[in-house]
Parts: C-alpha cells; sequence; structure tokens
C-alpha cells in the first residue's frame, strides 16, 4: 500500500506528536495533528521559560546512560536522531544553538517560541493540518478515533495513527494522562503514572516554614544511598524541590514507595574538608549569637542555618549545645525525612505508561495494529538537562518511521 494518499492522525501536538507529523508528511502522507488545548506546544513553550534547553553535549554512550533501564527500549531511536541531528534541526529552522558551561545545549534565542513558530510554519508549508480543540477520547465501535470538540461528539477515520499525548504533569497545560483509561480498555497494559523530577514533602515546623520558603540552598552536595549530586535546592512551604532534588528524585521516590519515607543528607559545605569545618567552628564565638557566629565563620546562609535548627530540633539536641565537632558533622551531613513526593501535577516530567513490552521496535501498540506510540506517554524517564526533549523528539520520529513502515507494508 502506498503511503501517499494515507491519511494519519497524530494525536498531541508537543515536540513528539510535532515531529513524528513532520516524519509522516516528508513520507508522503496527509497528515492532521489534534490537541486538546487551544494552540499547540503549550508545555513546550512552558519549558523555554528558564531558556530552552534542548539536549545535552556529552558523548552518545554517557548520553543514553541517563536513561536508566529504559536505554536498551531507547538506544536506536536516539542514535537514529541523536543530538546533533536535534542541533541541525534547530539551526535549519533559523535557531542556531550553543553549549552552556554545563554541556546542555540551547537556542540562542534562549526561548522556544521563536523555535515553535518556525517549526509550525515549516509543518504548514509540507501540508500539515493542526486541528485544537479536539480532545481524544478514544475508538468507536468502528474502530474511528473519538473526539469531544466544541462542535460536540466526532469520530474520525484514519489509515494509522500516532500517540503522543504527554504523561501526566502540568496537566493545564494538556498532558492530563486521560488517554491511560482509554487504552487499558483495549487491553494495553499501563504502569502507574508517577511524578518524575519532582519536589517532596517535609514535615518542616511552622516556625522554618514561614520564614524560609521559597529559599534557595545554594552550593551544596546532597547525599542518598550510594549517590551524591552537587546543585541547588529551595525550601517550599510543604518540603523542598530543585535541580539538585530532581536529579536524586527517582531513587528518592522509589525509596518512598517502598518504604514510606526517605532520609536524604545535605551537606552545606561540600568544599570544606571535614577538618577545615570543624577548626572554623572551633575558634571562639566571643559575643556574637550562634547564627551570627555560623554565618561568619562557616559563610552559612540564614536558610542552612534554619536547617541546622530543624535537624538540632528533631534529634534533641539543641544547637547550641553541640560540641564543635558534632556541630562540624552536623554541617557536613544534615539528615532530612522527606515524608512523600510533591504532586505529579507540579513535576517536571511523569515516570510509568506504557511499558516497552507493549510495543513493537517500531513503537506500534502490539494490540492496536497502525496505533503508535511516543514521547512521555512511554514508560521511561530522564534527568532534566536536555534528555527528556530529546527522547520526545527521536521517539517522536521513530513513531512516524514506523507508520510509514506500516502503510507501506
Amino acid at each position: 500500500m502506498s503511503t501517499i494518499s494515507q491519511f494519519v492522525a497524530v494525536i498531541g501536538a508537543g515536540p513528539a506528536g510535532l515531529m513524528a507529523a513532520e516524519v509522516l508528511a516528508q513520507g508522503g502522507a496527509y497528515v492532521t495533528v489534534y490537541d486538546a488545548m487551544p494552540s499547540a506546544g503549550r508545555k513546550f513553550l512552558m519549558a523555554g521559560r528558564g531558556g530552552l534547553n534542548l539536549t545535552h553535549s556529552e558523548p552518545l554512550p554517557q548520553f543514553l546512560a541517563r536513561y536508566r533501564e529504559a536505554t536498551p527500549h531507547l538506544k536506536a531511536a536516539i542514535e537514529a536522531f541523536p543530538p546533533s541531528a536535534l542541533r541541525d534541526w534547530s539551526e535549519a529552522l533559523g535557531q542556531e544553538t550553543f553549549v552552556g558551561s554545563s554541556g546542555r545545549v540551547f537556542p540562542k534565542a534562549f526561548k522556544a517560541s521563536p523555535l515553535l513558530r518556525a517549526w509550525l510554519r515549516r509543518l504548514e508549508s509540507m501540508g500539515v493540518r493542526l486541528t485544537p480543540r479536539h480532545r481524544w477520547t478514544g475508538w468507536d465501535e468502528q474502530g474511528d478515533l473519538c473526539f469531544d470538540t466544541p462542535h460536540g461528539p466526532r469520530a474520525i477515520k484514519t489509515s494509522a495513527t500516532v500517540l503522543a499525548l504527554g504523561g501526566a504533569s502540568w496537566p493545564r497545560l494538556g498532558s492530563d494522562g486521560a488517554w491511560a483509561e482509554a487504552l487499558a480498555a483495549k487491553g494495553v497494559q499501563i504502569s502507574r503514572l508517577r511524578p518524575a523530577n519532582c519536589g517532596f514533602t517535609i514535615n518542616w515546623s511552622n516556625i522554618f516554614r514561614d520564614r524560609f520558603q521559597g529559599q534557595p540552598l545554594k552550593g551544596i552536595a546532597l547525599n542518598f544511598g550510594a549517590h551524591n549530586v552537587r546543585g541547588e535546592a529551595i525550601v517550599t512551604r510543604s518540603g523542598i524541590e530543585g535541580g539538585a532534588i530532581y536529579a536524586l528524585s527517582a531513587e528518592l521516590r522509589e525509596a518512598i514507595d517502598k518504604s514510606g519515607s526517605a532520609t536524604l543528607h545535605i551537606t552545606l559545605r561540600p568544599d570544606l574538608d571535614i577538618n577545615d569545618l570543624i577548626a572554623k567552628v572551633s575558634a571562639p564565638k566571643e559575643k556574637q549569637s550562634l547564627s551570627t557566629f555560623l554565618r561568619k565563620a562557616v559563610n552559612l546562609s540564614p536558610v542552612a542555618i534554619g536547617l541546622l535548627q530543624e535537624a538540632a530540633k528533631a534529634s534533641g539536641a539543641p544547637l547550641a549545645s553541640m560540641s564543635p565537632v558534632d556541630l562540624a558533622n552536623l554541617i557536613n551531613s544534615v539528615p532530612i525525612e522527606l515524608t512523600g513526593t510533591a504532586p505529579i501535577a507540579r513535576a517536571i516530567s511523569t515516570a510509568g505508561g506504557i511499558p516497552f513490552s507493549e510495543l513493537d521496535s517500531d513503537f506500534m501498540l502490539r494490540r492496536l495494529p497502525g496505533v503508535f506510540a511516543a514521547g512521555e506517554m512511554l514508560d521511561w524517564e530522564a534527568p532534566t538537562g536536555g534528555y527528556l526533549l530529546q527522547a520526545s523528539f527521536a521517539t517522536g520520529a521513530a513513531a512516524g518511521r514506523g507508520a510509514l513502515k506500516w502503510l507501506d507494508g
């Protein structure tokens, strides 16, 4: 069957869906992208608010390892559309990229909107139609796609379908995970959707919560089991979040799921040797308060000192009564008990979804011939740093290629 004249529906106008649409249109298919939101790429635009981190420049073997147990399943898709290809694709749309000091790759415009606008123009020139305000609800008895629209229910017959509806984080931007019910009704196994790159809840005291919510902990190291991460975190009213926390979120989430809580250790001055730290806190305090002394002698911020006070209170040993050695050891490893994960609606990304066992090598659902899936709907997770977008683009391209192959078969 020739691909030409075949109509393919792509459901979801995020990076995975739009990339699938581009590959399909290049292959000669007629493509319409349906999305529940009024416009395309809502979450993509949100990701670009702090500077759009498209991908990462590290060597591909290290890059692939970031996907943990999903690496074997994503390897072929990312190798077919690697970070270098994503950069070339962006630059072909007039958005040059650069490598930041951390190895992350950004467009020079440092925003998502110029890239998205150029991409949508190119897709339109290729004949791809975008149909907003169409919320997919499953299939009817004839196997046609069903949508809720502003003008009532609508059924659409297609030659193939690519599902790219995202996970369940930031549902107000369109990815609410509602697709899981429609697929489960067709016998597709779905791994429970859980927050990834997320914050965690902590039972802060009212004094600490009221005074320090929103305050950053800078230049810290986080330790959990064999894992050690340097970076920053932010105290929230209900717990803690931030880049360094997100880097450990998978391990912390799994521990909480298993045991109900997890103890994270924070090193407040990771660049100071423990003996140097002991020497600094052993100096005479003179008439200074303990807080002033710690601020001047050890260069601790008020929120870091407040964190020490929280930990000391939880242990039953007042901070002021600690010996220099005990105080230095506490600064070097502040125990914080995490009681749960922050809500999935506030997570950056999602773990769980469609297991790879439900897909063939072309990203087609084994139980639903002609239906392909890509992006965050699939059961994989990765840290921030460009890995999330890279896999979304790459799996979208892979699903598009898979659909073309199926149509030509």
